[in-house]
């Protein structure tokens, strides 16, 4: 099974996240393909880039037995690769979040252009309840969208927020009910294939570069906080304890 698909429809290319027995949780393989997919030459007909999931949830973030198995070995930049690919596109690229988007599934939403939501999909990063930190590349996108207000109850907490409330706050395109979701996206979709191509691919590129600023700002002694809750005894029990299903035993070392 193929659990990353590319479909092209006339100016729309969609990637399909295809493991939704594991709710597409993000291995290295499907990083790596995701990406391609991002960087591959834009052809003259192509208009928009559509990233969604099959199943119920959207992605629920980097395999954890993997992420698990990486701890201390840089086994996480893949998503950082792909989530870069994604704001480099030249294209406007969409998220349809049907569900579920948590962890790396909520950055990879976020990074996105626009996010087309199901009122029933709910966006958290879980990190603090499995002894992780995300890193800058990861936590600045948190703040460029969220603000920081919610940034804090998203990380702090680790629960997930329902789309409707990240909608109401104007941090998300579109939320609507589940049974409108297809048309919503047509629309936009539309709209956006039927806009100038040059001017989508300028206001795209100035919208990344404004925000480039944030990773000149020093953060070495970030980085060195989050490697120690990566390197963590906290973070080897909060994964096993995640794929245990049972509550993590946290020590604080």
């Amino acid at each position: 099974m193929q659990t990353v698909e590319i479909e092209q429809a006339g100016a729309v290319k969609t990637i399909w996240m295809n493991r939704p027995e594991k709710r597409n949780a993000l291995d290295a393989i499907m990083l790596g393909q995701m990406a391609e997919a991002l960087q591959a030459p834009v052809a003259p007909s192509d208009r928009v880039v559509v990233i969604r999931g099959r199943g119920p949830s959207f992605c629920s973030g980097l395999d954890m037995k993997q992420r698990r198995e990486s701890i201390g070995t840089g086994g996480a930049s893949g998503i950082e690769v792909m989530l870069r690919a994604i704001e480099l596109c030249p294209l406007p690229v969409v998220a349809v979040v049907q569900g579920d988007a948590i962890a790396g599934g909520n950055e990879l939403a976020l990074h996105c252009d626009m996010v087309v939501a199901s009122e029933t999909a709910r966006f958290g990063m879980s990190l603090a309840q499995v002894g992780l930190a995300p890193n800058w590349f990861l936590a600045k996108k948190l703040m460029e969208i969220l603000g920081p207000v919610t940034s804090r109850e998203m990380l702090l907490l680790g629960e997930p927020l329902p789309a409707t409330r990240l909608y109401a706050l104007g941090l998300i395109a579109r939320c609507v009910p589940a049974d409108a979701l297809e048309g919503e996206v047509d629309k936009i979709v539309g709209r956006l294939a039927a806009n100038a191509p040059l001017s989508l691919t300028a206001m795209k590129a100035t919208t990344v570069r404004m925000l480039e600023f944030r990773d000149t700002i020093p953060h070495a002694d970030v980085d060195a906080l989050i490697e120690a809750a990566l390197k963590s005894d906290d973070a080897r029990e909060g994964m096993l304890a995640r794929l245990e299903k049972r509550r993590a035993r946290f020590e604080g070392t």
